[in-house]
């Protein structure tokens, strides 16, 4: 019975117990120290961090972008399949226009003269044959050149391979020229338009900036030291920049990106937005894994001979595609993460009292005085009345 009672009276205590602070001053030079060290390191977090690095007291808003651009440059070739020919943006750019990107040819294996005929398909292990039972007719499938006839002809003297319905004669496999056909690509510019908006602030701005006009433009190359602003660019040099070599690049191809990030701190003059261009190389170029190197694909130019027969040129070609890729965040000041960031910050001032008891209850050497002074117990009349018997 008594230890019921007891229950009931240790319940009651917790039920109707209040706990309330307590100033307590210690003086202690130590406590003092690590006190105004623990502050001075949250409001250096607040101000330092928050608002001057992170700029807490802005809103943001990411970037909405559109780009254009216009590649110009000719180039002279002399060669067996082709001879001497001139070319020019129409026939280097392919397509005309790419989304945020554009190809450049580099370089090119030419296959010319194709017929849509009969020929004697290329030698390898599924072609080769020694008679027509080997060559299955209709049999295609996407590494052949054609469609098999079903006849076993002679390649050469020494080869005979299986007869395919295809163009003409068959492409050759090999090596694309070293060094490339279109070497004076290196020499060809391109210039970028770059329209942004920033949506939430109402916003915009394009690259080609306010003190550029049609004079500078027509005369002006990037360059991050003398002409950081000037919005056309050499292809050698954006490839320098990424740390490659265009010349050994454009033998088989590549992907090169351009980033243009857009920063803006909208509290400041407008002049201050401005884009910051960056390159760098996206395919992968691995000495060690070299199997499919670099960009490439086929197109063909079609054409009729004098008697009216379909004939085509076949172009595997080479050339490095560019990707040009918008980043950006702008800010500006408002009220609401104002507010936000200073409460987070001031809360992170409950850690200093935290820490500093910490060390007065549990480091220091008079922690059971201290322990004593800052906890104390004070019962109500009625319950203590209540308890005595």
């Amino acid at each position: 019975m008594s230890s019921d009672k007891g229950c009931c009276v240790s319940f009651t205590r917790c039920f109707f117990g209040y706990s309330t602070a307590k100033s307590l001053v210690i003086r202690s030079k130590a406590v003092g120290a690590l006190n105004r060290l623990c502050q001075a390191l949250v409001i250096a977090y607040i101000v330092g961090y928050v608002c001057v690095l992170k700029k807490g007291y802005q809103d943001t808003d990411s970037v909405i972008s559109s780009v254009t651009t216009k590649v110009k440059g000719i180039a002279l070739t002399n060669t067996s399949d082709l001879g001497l020919r001139i070319w020019d943006v129409a026939d280097y750019v392919i397509p005309p226009q790419e989304e945020n990107s554009f190809f450049v040819l580099t370089n090119l294996n030419i296959t010319p003269n194709q017929t849509a005929s009969h020929c004697a398909g290329n030698p390898g292990p599924e072609s080769s044959c020694s008679s027509d039972h080997d060559c299955k007719k209709g049999f295609h499938d996407s590494r052949l050149s054609g469609v098999r006839t079903g006849r076993c002809v002679n390649f050469s003297e020494t080869n005979k391979t299986c007869e395919v319905l295809a163009w003409c004669p068959l492409e050759k496999s090999g090596e694309p020229p070293d060094p490339p056909m279109l070497a004076e690509a290196e020499n060809f510019t391109v210039l970028i338009k770059n329209s942004i908006r920033y949506p939430k602030f109402n916003f915009n701005k394009r690259n080609i900036l306010p003190h550029i006009n049609s004079t500078y433009l027509s005369q002006c190359i990037f360059n991050n030291v003398t002409d950081p602003d000037c919005p056309i660019f050499r292809l050698r040099d954006i490839v320098a920049m990424a740390g490659e070599d265009f010349l050994t690049m454009a033998v088989h191809g590549g992907v090169m990106g351009v980033q243009i990030r857009w920063d803006c701190n909208l509290d400041i003059a407008e002049s201050w937005c401005n884009p910051l261009y960056s390159f760098r190389r996206l395919d992968n170029k691995d000495p060690e894994n070299n199997v499919a190197p670099g960009y490439n694909f086929r197109f063909a130019k079609y054409y009729k001979n004098r008697d009216g027969e379909e004939m085509r040129t076949l172009i595997k070609g080479y050339g490095i595609r560019f990707d040009i890729m918008v980043f950006g965040k702008a800010g500006k000041f408002h009220v609401v993460p104002t507010l936000l960031n200073i409460g987070a910050g001031l809360g992170l001032m409950g850690l200093v009292t935290v820490v500093c008891d910490w060390f007065v209850l549990f480091v220091m050497t008079k922690r059971h005085l201290y322990r004593e002074h800052k906890y104390s117990y004070v019962d109500d009349y009625e319950l203590v009345s209540n308890e005595v018997p």
